[in-house]
């Protein structure tokens, strides 16, 4: 409204400075003219009534006088030898016969001149032109008067006008403008009333959105909805995850107590307490290491990239996770390609499958490790041919602390989950299905990120134990990996 204001009265600045301008510039032209009309009547020489000649300049002046008509603001006076004789006949607007100084200065020009004047507070304009006749001795000046009183009255109007509209439109300009803006920033002082409600015990609220209304409020409000959705989610499973962290931690934590109050003075009991207190507490060591993974898969540099062989990632996996129990342990495919992707984690994601994969298979079962380009994605592979995930399991099976069967007692639940977040942290996914003959299959899949070859082409790598194709298929641990005896501690 200040704004509007200011650019209104400069406005009506400019428009008044223009008017009162031109009101002078038309003076000045009316006076110009008529100065003209009289010297052209002066150089006939004859008076237009009778045809005679002029024998003074008195009588000239006093026939134009006769025969000229006056505009509305104009009038005409004579000074004879400094006396002011002749007038025009209608009423003058501004009377400056009777200023001494005007007519001692009009008496004394020698030449046509122009002067401006002021008269009853109106700004006046006059020229005083000389005139001589041949054998006129005498000093005879004609003076030509325009005001500018009624030209200014009617611009100042004229300003009077512009200010009345500009106002009226100013106040109800600004009136819709408060009715507008209230209703635009209505959703914005939502905002603020929902943030002030919020709290870390209720995070229900919402900001309501008009439907069908797409400006940048409502935009705002969606995304800030979205941000309270976000926040509501992550409470939440922090409120469960802390929850169920207590809880497998304060087991071990019971069991240790409940044995050391119980130990007596007996050295086989001692020692057999011994030994369940060293394990509840390598169990507690585990989950904290497990909790820390999770926590740190939270942070931007949980992932170190490097360029990875697929085919020594699974190679590499194989070989540790063979150390872990005796099964029929195979390769089924690899693909023979260079990734961009962090080789340790994707270790550690294909070592706790692995892990999983022996808690629900016995001896002489098949576990299977194996990579692939599928499309535009690298696709890890675990597969087994145990007792398989229950359909109602699979949706669930990657939470933390879930424990879906009795084999999964001795964990806390937690490898599962890191492998989602591995996949997550590298932009991808995992699921598991059911295998072919039965079993499951873990498959941990993201997008491709080739290293610059300076081709455009992702980099082949040669298989050293085959060269007939891009695979190779059922290679038992024995020929692929260098050391089955590498030691390795699952997380």
């Amino acid at each position: 409204m200040l704004i509007v204001a200011v650019a209104l009265g400069l406005n009506l600045l400019v428009v008044g400075q223009f008017l009162h301008n031109r009101a002078r510039s038309n003076a000045e032209t009316e006076l110009e003219h008529e100065v003209v009309k009289f010297h052209k009547f002066s150089s006939r020489g004859r008076d237009p009534n009778t045809g005679q000649h002029f024998d003074n300049a008195e009588s000239l002046i006093h026939s134009y006088l006769d025969n000229a008509v006056p505009e509305q603001d104009e009038s005409l006076f004579e000074i004879v030898d400094g006396r002011v004789k002749h007038r025009s006949r209608r009423t003058v607007p501004a009377h400056l016969d009777r200023q001494r100084e005007v007519v001692r200065q009009a008496a004394t020009a020698t030449r046509t001149e122009k002067h401006e004047t002021q008269a009853n507070g109106d700004t006046v304009l006059y020229a005083a032109v000389p005139v001589s006749v041949e054998g006129d001795s005498s000093d005879t000046t004609l003076v030509i008067v325009e005001s500018l009183a009624a030209d200014q009255a009617e611009a100042a109007q004229i300003v009077r006008i512009i200010a009345l509209a500009s106002t009226a439109a100013l106040i109800i300009a600004g009136v819709i403008s408060w009715f507008v803006a209230g209703r635009i920033l209505a959703p914005l002082r939502q905002v603020r009333r929902t943030a002030e409600s919020i709290s870390e015990s209720d995070l229900t609220r919402r900001i309501d959105i008009t439907p069908n209304v797409r400006d940048d409020v409502a935009r705002l409000a969606v995304t800030f909805n979205g941000m309270l959705d976000r926040l509501e989610r992550a409470f939440q499973a922090e409120r469960a995850f802390m929850d169920d962290a207590a809880h497998e931690l304060r087991t071990p934590l019971t069991v240790v107590r409940g044995h050391l109050e119980l130990m007596g003075d007996d050295a086989a009991e001692r020692a057999e307490t011994t030994e369940l207190v060293l394990e509840e507490i390598g169990r507690m060591n585990r989950i904290v290491n497990d909790l820390l993974i999770l926590a740190a898969a939270e942070q931007p540099d949980f992932l170190s990239p490097s360029e990875t062989d697929l085919t020594e990632l699974v190679r590499g996996a194989l070989s540790r996770a063979s150390a872990l129990a005796e099964r029929d342990w195979v390769v089924s495919e690899t693909a023979h390609t260079v990734v961009w992707a962090d080789e340790q984690r994707l270790t550690q994601a294909l070592a706790q499958l692995a892990s999983n994969a022996v808690q629900h298979t016995d001896s002489g079962d098949t576990i299977s490790i194996g990579s692939a380009i599928e499309g535009n994605e690298v696709v890890l592979t675990v597969a087994d041919t145990g007792t398989g995930v229950p359909d109602e399991l699979k949706e669930t099976v990657f939470d933390r602390f879930s424990q879906g069967t009795e084999h999964s007692a001795n964990g806390a639940g937690l490898g599962l989950a890191i492998v989602a977040s591995i996949a997550a942290a590298h932009n991808g996914h995992v699921q598991v299905t059911d295998s072919p003959g039965g079993g499951a299959t873990f498959v941990l899949a993201f997008p491709a990120r080739y290293p610059d070859t300076g081709t455009g082409a992702p980099r082949q790598v040669r298989d050293p134990d085959t060269a007939a194709g891009p695979h190779d298929t059922a290679a038992h641990p024995d020929d692929t990996a260098d050391d089955t005896t590498t030691s390795w501690e699952s997380t």
